[in-house]
C-alpha cells in the first residue's frame, strides 16, 4: 500500500518537518483561547498559520538557493555577515534557553500531578527530579533518547484520543464559545494569542534537513513543508477546542493538570505521562543541540557547556521565573520574532518579494513591541 519512495518523498520528510513543529507549546493555547476568547484566538490561529507558512516557505527557499549545507547562524551569517550571525546565534541560543525552561516548568508540573496524589511532595521537587534525570542524560551525551521520541510523540496522540473518547460527552458548546468580558476592555488578553501561537507554529529549524532528506527530488520540498506546517495547525486546533470544551474556565495554563476534575484520576495519569515523556525527551535533544552549539561554535569546554546548558533554566526557575504563558509569549513575540526579520532581510538579498517582506517585517515588529511593553509592565 505504502511504496519505499511515498515514505522517502514524503511521510519521512513530513514526519520529520511537523514533530519538530509539535512542541510544549501547544499545552499553552486552550488557557489562551479561555482567556482572550475563542473567536478572537481562531482571528490570531488563521493569520498566523498563514504568516507562519509563508516564513517557512520563506527560509525554504533560502535553504534552496544557499550552496552549502547550513543551519540558521550559518544563513544569517552567508547574506548578512558577522554582525547577522552573531544575532541569529545570540537569539539561537537564549531562544534555547528559554525552551528549556518551559519543559522544565510543565514537565516537572506534570510529573507532580501523577506522583503527588500517592507520594506527596511539592511542585519545586518534582521539576527538580526531572531536571536531574534529564541532566544525566545531557551530561553522558547518550543519544538513545533521539529514537524514542516518535514513540513517545504517539502516545501524546493516544492520550489525545483517550481524552476525547473519555471526555466527549462532556465537552459543552458554552465552554468554548462564550466570550470573556474582561477581553473587550483588556489590551493585554486582546494581543495575549501572538506570542504563544507564533512559539508553537515555528519550524525553521529542521527545513534545510528537510530539504537534505529531499536531495534529487528538491521540487518537493515546499508542498512537504505545506503539508508538515498545516497537520500541527489542525491538530493544535481540535486540541484546543477539545480541552477548553471540557474544562471551561477551569482550565489551567499547561492544559492537561486541570483535566482531573472531569476525566477522573486514570485517563488525566495517562495523558500526563504522556506529556512527562514528551517534555523529557524533547528537553533532551534540545540541551544536547545547545551543548554542541556552545562547544562547536562559541569554543566553550564540554563541562561549561554543560553546566551552562542544564543550569541556566534551573537557575531562573529558581529565581521565580515559573509562569508558563509569559515565557512562551516572550520567546515567540521576542526572539522567534528577531529570527522571523533575521529571515526576510535574507529574503531580501536574494531578492524576495517587497510586498512580503514589509507585511510580515510589520507584523514581527508590532509583535516585539507588544511583548517588550507587556514584559515591562
Amino acid at each position: 500500500m505504502f511504496s519505499k519512495e511515498l515514505f522517502k518523498k514524503y511521510i519521512y520528510p513530513v514526519a520529520t518537518l511537523s514533530g519538530s513543529i509539535i512542541g510544549v507549546g501547544f499545552f499553552s493555547l486552550p488557557y489562551v483561547a479561555m482567556k482572550a476568547g475563542i473567536w478572537l484566538t481562531l482571528f490570531y490561529f488563521t493569520v498566523l498559520t498563514v504568516v507562519m507558512l509563508g516564513i517557512h516557505l520563506i527560509f525554504a527557499e533560502i535553504s534552496l538557493n544557499t550552496p552549502d549545507f547550513k543551519r540558521f547562524p550559518g544563513f544569517a551569517g552567508h547574506y548578512l555577515g558577522k554582525k547577522g550571525e552573531a544575532v541569529a546565534l545570540i537569539a539561537s541560543v537564549v531562544g534555547t534557553f528559554g525552551v528549556l525552561l518551559a519543559y522544565l516548568i510543565i514537565g516537572g508540573e506534570f510529573l507532580s500531578g501523577i506522583l503527588s496524589p500517592y507520594i506527596g511532595g511539592n511542585s519545586a521537587s518534582y521539576t527538580f527530579f526531572y531536571f536531574l534525570a534529564a541532566g544525566i542524560i545531557v551530561f553522558f551525551g547518550i543519544k538513545i533518547i533521539s529514537k524514542v521520541e516518535l514513540f513517545v510523540l504517539l502516545l501524546l496522540f493516544v492520550s489525545i484520543i483517550f481524552i476525547f473518547i473519555k471526555g466527549f460527552f462532556q465537552i459543552k458548546s458554552g465552554n468554548i464559545f462564550a466570550l470573556p468580558a474582561a477581553t473587550l476592555g483588556d489590551w493585554k488578553n486582546f494581543f495575549l494569542p501572538y506570542g504563544p501561537i507564533i512559539f508553537a507554529m515555528w519550524g525553521t529549524g529542521l527545513i534545510p534537513e528537510v530539504e537534505e532528506m529531499l536531495i534529487g527530488s528538491k521540487e518537493l520540498v515546499k508542498k512537504v513543508i505545506v503539508i508538515s506546517t498545516l497537520i500541527p495547525a489542525i491538530i493544535y486546533l481540535l486540541f484546543t477546542l477539545l480541552i477548553l470544551g471540557i474544562t471551561g474556565g477551569q482550565t489551567t495554563e499547561t492544559a492537561l493538570s486541570g483535566l482531573g476534575n472531569f476525566l477522573g484520576s486514570g485517563v488525566v495519569s495517562i495523558a500526563l505521562l504522556a506529556g512527562v515523556a514528551t517534555t523529557f525527551a524533547a528537553f533532551v535533544s534540545q540541551a544536547l543541540t545547545l551543548k554542541k552549539t556552545l562547544m562547536y561554535d562559541l569554543g566553550v569546554k564540554p563541562w561549561q557547556a554543560f553546566v551552562m546548558t542544564c543550569f541556566t533554566p534551573l537557575i531562573l526557575f529558581l529565581l521565580g521565573l515559573k509562569s508558563f504563558i509569559p515565557l512562551v509569549s516572550f520567546i515567540g513575540g521576542i526572539l522567534l520574532g528577531i529570527d522571523g526579520i533575521l529571515i526576510l532581510l535574507m529574503y531580501k538579498k536574494i531578492g524576495g518579494k517587497k510586498s512580503l517582506i514589509y507585511s510580515l517585517s510589520l507584523i514581527f515588529m508590532l509583535g516585539i513591541i507588544y511583548e517588550l511593553v507587556y514584559s515591562i509592565k
